[in-house]
């Protein structure tokens, strides 16, 4: 008889622990790696010996180290990224520099952005897909929020949520002003 090797009981807790981390379900797991839930179910469970490429799509969609998976050792709960190392980026708005704060796996889906408006600074967008939605809310001074034809001015802890599948702006109302942004793709 030879017994189940040690190495697919390991691969299995490690798996089912990223995922777990990252508080991820079966499917989204699936989606992300382009791997069947059935296929990562059974995988979790010792069931099935993936492939590397298997192997490689699931560490890369839980963000997961691919020799430290074998040994048991997954990625860490808390990802920082310090304020330094965030991306920006510039010349995107007149007088507007955006820090990108959301990993990149979520662009098109779910996207935050810190913005730092100079007096008078403008970000002009064109209408994003049908359905989307974004969120500002003002963390210093004031800004003024466009979508469509209708015009909203927000003071520092206001929140405005606006349709932006249609052409939408934010802009400094009074002076410089810093605001966070979400962007949710339906």
């Amino acid at each position: 008889m030879n017994p189940r090797p040690d190495i697919h009981d390991r691969l299995a807790a490690s798996l089912k622990a990223a995922r777990k981390s990252k508080g991820l379900s079966l499917d989204a797991v699936a989606r992300l790696s382009g791997v069947s839930r059935s296929m990562v179910s059974q995988i979790e469970r010792g069931e099935s010996s993936p492939t590397v490429a298997t192997l490689w799509n699931l560490t890369q969609a839980l963000q997961v180290d691919f020799a430290g998976l074998l040994e048991g050792k997954t990625a860490p709960g808390i990802e920082v990224i310090r304020a330094s190392a965030a991306p920006t980026i510039s010349g995107r708005g007149d007088g507007v520099k955006i820090r990108i704060l959301s990993p990149a796996e979520s662009a098109g889906e779910h996207e935050v952005y810190e913005l730092h408006f100079a007096t008078g600074g403008t970000l002009v967008s064109d209408p994003h897909s049908p359905g989307c939605r974004e969120h500002v809310t003002v963390l210093e001074g004031m800004v003024q929020v466009m979508s469509g034809e209708e015009e909203q001015t927000l003071g520092e802890g206001d929140t405005a949520r606006y349709f932006a599948d249609r052409p939408h702006s934010i802009s400094a109302a009074d002076g410089a002003a810093r605001a966070i942004l979400i962007v949710q793709n339906s």
